[in-house]
């Protein structure tokens, strides 16, 4: 395990690894605590690997429930990596995707399985998925999962597994209902806490800014910000999924990089937008809530709070996505004028002592100073002028065509246009065009640009007949309409249809 980590840098222990792996290793129940992005995955991971052995026998021997989709995919992808060089399978089980997959690998013998209360226990129900066996099980994030309401599925999930298990418990913030739960499920738990005993509530690697900010100007505000020097992966973080749906639109209309993950979206286009966030393709990652605990990319400068969280356990998540695995990060918050109370609380219980933020739009020059934006930049990367774009589709044309028809002149145009509003014009029985053809003496007046129907009726009395039919006429006596149309001394007019125009002439 130790060389598959060192093939992917990863060599040296963070605070809560160094404290939880030797106790992990020798079974001891564990509560650990520990700031997000200090490395909680393989502090329970390695022992759980380890305690089940290189080549374990085929069937679950070890559960990790986690409360989000994209926390799964995160710790499974984690497990996979140490495990690498075992012979051991590990299956991620959570909803948004089909069972057949996840049943055949339960199938196979997989012995270790990452997954959301929700799949677990139907897979459970259907008795696809066996947990009594279950040697090691370890609650991710479990605050967030008393806070969306699971406890009820935890306790099942505990139900199904045997008394004699060796159970690990981890979060970034610990209510009294976890310690309730612990005491509960768990046989004399040790609670570690790895933390800097001179850091604050928050992380020292982080740096907080706070702007009270226009709604109408925020957009223009984070387009400014994404062009900070040193800028790298931002994730920015919406209240609503249709809020982060339309300033996706906005962002990539600004001719910025941007993916987003919401629940609007299914489980293959959150992991597509996920892939291409952390392999670079993408460098903006617009999400809700939904997301603030699944994403661990280690290379995140910049998070973007564009309305301010619920509480300072949700405000500790969002920003935990930058400064992670020792690196430094800027954490930008919004704050609405109707806000500020909202933002009070989380004031004062992170004591940052800035109960009133500083009102800030997109021209303010404290902007640029904090962040670091070069001057005069927009909110708007520069954009390719039309005349060069590539046209959309049919090819460009030729300069000789480009030039024949530029030599056209306004009579082109104009009997352009009018061929537009004769065939937008009501298509059903005689009146298409007009009632009835105009006389002969009207014809004559006819200016240059009219509707080519008008020219083309000087040919007949009132009453003429559609235009259709009067096509079918002209193909078997065109030669006497040519007679006709001199011995009146008609001149074709300029700018009329062109098929009256080559009638006449």
């Amino acid at each position: 395990m130790v060389e598959a980590l060192a093939s992917r840098g990863i060599v040296d222990a963070f605070p809560i690894q160094e404290q939880t792996i030797p106790l992990g290793l020798d079974g001891q129940d564990i509560i650990g605590q520990a700031k997000t992005g200090t490395g909680k995955t393989f502090g329970f991971g390695l022992p759980v690997l380890q305690r089940i052995g290189a080549n374990p026998e085929p069937g679950v021997q070890a559960l990790v429930v986690v409360p989000t989709r994209e926390l799964a995919h995160q710790v499974y992808e984690d497990l996979e990596l140490a495990a690498q060089n075992r012979a051991v399978q590990v299956v991620p089980i959570y909803g948004g995707k089909a069972y057949e997959g996840q049943v055949e690998q339960l199938k196979a013998g997989a012995q270790i399985v990452v997954g959301t209360p929700g799949r677990l226990l139907d897979l459970a129900g259907q008795r696809l998925l066996d947990l009594g066996k279950v040697r090691e099980m370890v609650l991710d994030e479990a605050d967030k999962m008393l806070d969306l309401g699971f406890l009820g599925d935890i306790e099942k999930l505990f139900s199904l597994t045997p008394e004699t298990r060796h159970t690990m418990l981890f979060s970034a913030t610990m209510p009294g209902t976890i310690v309730t739960l612990a005491r509960r499920f768990m046989s004399r738990p040790i609670h570690i806490r790895a933390s800097d005993p001179d850091e604050g509530v928050t992380q020292a690697n982080i740096e907080h800014i706070i702007y009270r900010a226009h709604s109408l100007d925020k957009d223009e505000v984070i387009g400014r910000i994404l062009q900070a020097e040193g800028r790298g992966k931002t994730v920015i973080f919406m209240r609503t999924k249709r809020a982060a749906a339309k300033l996706q639109e906005e962002l990539v209309d600004r001719g910025f990089s941007a993916a987003s993950v919401h629940g609007d979206l299914n489980q293959d286009q959150r992991e597509r937008a996920m892939a291409a966030f952390k392999s670079g393709r993408k460098d903006i990652l617009i999400a809700t809530d939904v997301a603030a605990r699944g994403i661990d990319v280690d290379d995140v400068t910049h998070v973007i709070n564009h309305t301010v969280p619920d509480d300072e356990k949700s405000y500790l998540h969002r920003v935990g996505r930058t400064g992670r695995a020792g690196r430094t990060g800027i954490a930008v918050t919004f704050v609405d004028w109707d806000d500020l109370h909202k933002w009070a609380l989380i004031d004062r219980a992170l004591e940052f002592n800035r109960p009133e933020p500083q009102e800030t739009y997109s021209s303010s020059p404290h902007l640029f100073n904090d962040l670091n934006i070069p001057e005069g930049s927009k909110g708007r990367l520069k954009a390719t002028p039309i005349k060069e774009r590539a046209p959309k589709s049919g090819g460009s044309r030729s300069g000789s065509e480009r030039s024949e028809r530029s030599s056209e002149g306004s009579s082109g145009s104009e009997r352009n246009r009018s061929r537009r509003r004769t065939r937008s014009a009501n298509p059903q029985g005689p009146g298409r065009h007009e009632s009835h053809a105009p006389a002969r003496g009207e014809a004559e007046s006819t200016a240059p640009g009219d509707d080519g129907a008008t020219g083309s009726g000087a040919q007949g009395e009132p009453g003429t007949a559609p235009r259709r039919r009067r096509r079918r006429r002209r193909g078997g006596s065109g030669q006497g309409g040519e007679q006709s149309a001199a011995a009146n001394g008609e001149q074709s007019a300029p700018g009329t249809d062109g098929e009256s125009a080559s009638t006449t002439s």
